[in-house]
């Protein structure tokens, strides 16, 4: 059975989730000091764990939210959320995280409360699950009875505003806990919950197309996996020996729900409005060797894009306060750009599994590969204009030491660079970023030196989402 059509598992030991590229001595320890914690606060212990890792995209950036296929892998940081029903009566819902930097968030037992998307707080991203899967449990009929009150205690492990979907893991692990200490995830099968914890997140203001939720929740350990959508489906990609994926963060902070009216959401508006524009002028019959004599290089107004749709923008979008918000803050829109950018890319994620499949030796494979993360990252930069001066220094420092390709991954606007490395370089990769990216970040005080682990790393495929009942 394909691995979409099963249930997210349980465990009773870390084992079948750790046990792979993990030292499971330090994830014990992690699970004894969360538990502890969690005692601490709240005066016993959860019923349940539950975890969701966060992931790398390899390749196909910013399209999954038009529908097309992406290419990513889950990596070994995660989100742990420890929850249990309050012992008493008292309908309200505390989130406590072991990191100190975040205090707690408290809110009523209430599924039908909106999100406060004006005062930011972290604990909105467990909310986006609770309201989701109530959301869910009225659209299937599932009885959960009255809302009760929720002790949670997190733990994270992705860097923020990485682009390593540390916002999805939060949520897809939030969900499935929640789902669990209501004892209804059994039988509901992961494809399911991919698509619930996507909408989930949109709570939170982005309009998410729902690659990161996919991987977090289906991704096998030794396994990149090809998402396609409509209906979600994951294809394992088993990546060629000899290379490493390393993936270092920039240091610019990627605030993919602060600024999502003139960044991540500003860009979804303008790949529909070019999807609308083509499909005006063709006839809705679009062919991608056409975009480019039917869309304009020069940037479109409102108001130029309404006299093509005959229908005011504010019409069109009037189901999406999200798009409204981008509508009220951009001045104009870049509609052949993104539209090439969208294209291409599709076609470099699939290049990229066919290089994969291909004859080609080992060394081959990983030249092809590496040629492709850097199209995709030139794209991403003047196409799609999602970089960062950042971004820009480290993936050039990144080809400057030997890296086979490089690309930011993630909403990008800062975050991280993924970098396609030979296994056989990398510890030297790693040291040589260190001296000539981060140490003269470090001189200035941007970052401490014992931190630089949580900012560098190399990675392998990790395992998926799962709920632990230790």
């Amino acid at each position: 059975m394909a691995h979409e059509e099963l249930p997210v598992p349980v465990f009773t030991v870390l084992d079948p989730v750790y046990g792979h590229d993990y030292d499971l001595e330090e994830v014990q320890l992690r699970f004894q000091t969360l538990n502890s914690k969690f005692i601490e606060i709240y005066g016993g212990r959860p019923e349940i764990f539950a975890r969701a890792p966060g992931r790398v995209n390899l390749i196909g950036e910013h399209i999954d939210y038009e529908g097309y296929s992406v290419l990513p892998m889950a990596i070994r940081q995660d989100a742990v959320v420890a929850i249990r029903k309050r012992p008493d009566a008292e309908k309200v819902l505390r989130i406590a995280n072991v990191k100190d930097k975040y205090s707690m968030c408290t809110y009523a037992a209430d599924p039908c409360q909106e999100v406060d998307l004006k005062n930011h707080k972290w604990g909105h991203y467990f909310i986006c699950g609770y309201k989701g899967f109530y959301e869910y449990a009225k659209a299937n009929k599932i009885s959960v009875g009255e809302p009760v009150g929720l002790d949670v205690l997190i733990d994270g492990t992705v860097p923020t505003g990485s682009g390593l979907s540390s916002s999805a893991a939060l949520v897809c692990s939030s969900t499935i806990a929640i789902m669990a200490v209501f004892g209804v995830n059994e039988g509901i099968k992961k494809k399911e919950i991919a698509q619930l914890t996507c909408e989930c997140e949109r709570h939170i203001g982005t309009q998410s197309g729902g690659m990161d939720q996919a991987i977090s929740i289906m991704a096998k350990p030794g396994f990149a996996e090809l998402i396609d959508f409509n209906p979600i489906r994951a294809s394992d990609v088993q990546l060629p020996a000899g290379g490493t994926f390393v993936i270092a963060h920039s240091l610019a902070e990627s605030q993919k729900a602060v600024t999502a009216a003139t960044n991540y959401n500003n860009r979804v508006v303008e790949c529909r409005l070019a999807a609308i524009v083509l499909g005006i002028k063709l006839g809705m019959k679009t062919k991608e060797a056409i975009y480019k004599e039917f869309l304009n290089e020069v940037p479109y107004t409102k108001e130029e894009i309404e006299r093509i749709t005959e229908e005011d923008l504010s019409t069109i979008f009037a189901n999406s306060p999200t798009s409204l918000d981008v509508l009220r803050a951009a001045k104009h829109f870049k509609l052949l750009q993104r539209a090439c950018h969208v294209y291409s890319e599709a076609k470099r994620v699939f290049a990229f599994r066919d290089a994969v499949l291909s004859d080609l030796s080992d060394e081959g494979k990983l030249e092809k590969l590496g040629n492709l993360m850097n199209d995709s990252h030139h794209s991403c930069s003047v196409l799609y204009e999602c970089s960062c001066p950042e971004l820009e220094e480290l993936v050039k420092t990144c080809k400057e030491n030997g890296a086979l390709g490089a690309r930011l991954t993630g909403a990008g606007w800062g975050g991280c660079v993924v970098a396609l490395v030979r296994e056989s370089s990398v510890p030297q990769f790693i040291l040589n970023l260190k001296e000539s990216f981060y140490q003269p970040r470090i001189d200035r005080g941007i970052i401490d030196e014992g931190d630089l682990g949580l900012y560098v790393f190399a990675s392998k495929p990790a395992s998926g989402a799962a709920i632990l009942t230790i």
